[in-house]
């Protein structure tokens, strides 16, 4: 689960490039974006689950995230593991092997990472307004994403959008697997002015920790 924990965080709940898509759903993402675009480090508590019904699969996992997009700065900290970057590079700490393994960041275009969370459909995605749904006195907007390289290994991506709030609530994705992943976010705030080093990950903070340096 450790790779697939990592991989669907840093893919990220993301949305830049608007074309060929719902007006509807063009309006509500940039609503959202513009929202979380106006933070300068944001917080966010969500549980992320693995579910696959096929395979009798179902685990799930709190996780916390701490993010300054501007500055492409982020910290993932979950059950079994952390992801730490300064922009620059990245720390991807393993709890149970007491094991960091170090990677250069990607800043290209295409990079997917948690510093842009909240914003992933704004590039290579169609996106399509499905309609309102409510639970207790929210009212939640759906849209769905569909990834323009048709070989990514999942191939829909579900948003709940809190209306009201316009704040992305749930994001559920489908893979070609038969798995399903969702992310529930329990709470979203502006963060607290902390410290540039919590984004840094500090070896002597984790005595016998092995640096895997794969840069």
């Amino acid at each position: 689960m450790k790779k697939i924990v990592l991989l669907l965080v840093m893919m990220g709940f993301v949305v830049t490039a608007y074309a060929q898509n719902d007006a509807k759903a063009k309006a509500i993402l940039a609503g959202v974006s513009k929202k979380y675009r106006s933070y300068d480090m944001v917080k966010a508590d969500f549980t992320f689950t693995l579910d696959n019904q096929q395979a009798k699969i179902k685990e799930s996992q709190q996780g916390t995230l701490l993010v300054k997009a501007k500055a492409n700065k982020y910290k993932v900290s979950m059950t079994d593991q952390e992801l730490l970057s300064d922009g620059r590079s990245q720390w991807t700490y393993l709890k149970d092997d007491n094991e960091v393994q170090v990677t250069d960041v990607d800043n290209g275009s295409d990079a997917l990472n948690p510093a842009k969370i909240f914003t992933l459909y704004e590039s290579g995605y169609k996106y399509l307004y499905t309609g309102d749904t409510k639970s207790g006195n929210k009212t939640y907007q759906m849209i769905d994403l569909s990834p323009l390289d048709t070989k990514k290994s999942f191939f829909k991506i579900r948003l709940s959008i809190d209306k009201a709030a316009k704040q992305i609530s749930n994001v559920l994705i489908f893979d070609k697997n038969g798995n399903k992943y969702t992310y529930n976010v329990k709470s979203f705030s502006a963060a607290p002015r902390l410290p540039e080093s919590i984004f840094v990950f500090d070896t002597k903070k984790y005595p016998g920790v092995e640096v895997v340096d794969l840069r």
